[in-house]
């Protein structure tokens, strides 16, 4: 049997491996990965990785293929392998339920094969640069910002954990958050300066903006459903995304 191959499928990236260095096997823009095996599937029954979280992630990191670092991946790409991982392991129709305006429960089918990238301004980009420029337009400070990887996502959750345990009463997210994401101040990168400028300096108007300056260049898979209902007025649904995603069966 050891003559017996994987069946495997290359995954396109949203950033189109645009803002990861050369040197990156991630910047060919591209991944490859393989298709689920009922060994994958013990995985998702894993009570370890359930309780830490991280039972998706494990997933994901054994069904690619590439030597690539899992850390380095940019968030909308994850997402994008995310969505592959699940068409390859079940298929592309997934069913969910939602709650419309009158508050009533929905079923609802995705084919997940026709979720878009989300179109962004690559001009924006400079090849192989993780790093981009924002004139905060209150206070007009200039600053450098970076999008987050999943290595960045881990260590501001891990940090926000230990911040709980000083204080339980207090919430980081917001500020963490931030401070993984600038660069740069006016020139300044020393983690001390950015630090302090997020603690005291940064002002609510600013921060919203960056927030949504963030997202608007961030590529990403679009991960909405918008209800075939001539009377939804909504931006669409967020899809679902759980263990049941990649395992319909599953009953935690």
């Amino acid at each position: 049997m050891s003559e017996l191959k994987l069946p495997t499928e290359k995954v396109s990236l949203p950033s189109k491996g645009l803002l990861y260095p050369k040197d990156n096997p991630l910047s060919s823009g591209e991944i490859e990965m393989c298709y689920m095996t009922a060994q994958h599937e013990d995985i998702l029954t894993n009570s370890n990785y359930i309780s830490q979280g991280t039972v998706i992630d494990k997933l994901l990191q054994a069904l690619i293929v590439s030597p690539i670092k899992y850390d380095d991946l940019l968030i909308g790409d994850k997402n994008a392998i995310l969505i592959a991982a699940r068409i390859l392991g079940y298929g592309k129709d997934y069913t969910f339920k939602y709650k419309n305006q009158h508050n009533q429960e929905i079923e609802t089918n995705v084919d997940l094969t026709l979720l878009n990238d989300k179109i962004v301004d690559q001009s924006l980009f400079n090849s192989g640069i993780n790093e981009f420029t924002f004139t905060l337009p209150k206070s007009t400070n200039t600053i450098t910002f970076r999008l987050l990887t999943h290595g960045g996502e881990k260590a501001i959750e891990a940090e926000n954990k230990g911040l709980r345990k000083i204080d339980p009463t207090k919430s980081y997210d917001v500020t963490t958050r931030l401070k993984y994401i600038i660069t740069s101040i006016e020139g300044k990168r020393d983690l001390k300066d950015i630090r302090d400028f997020v603690d005291n300096y940064f002002l609510a108007p600013d921060a919203r903006a960056l927030r949504e300056y963030y997202n608007k260049i961030q590529p990403d898979i679009e991960l909405k459903y918008t209800p075939e209902d001539e009377n939804y007025t909504g931006e669409g649904i967020d899809i679902p995304i759980s263990i049941s995603f990649f395992w319909p069966d599953f009953r935690s």
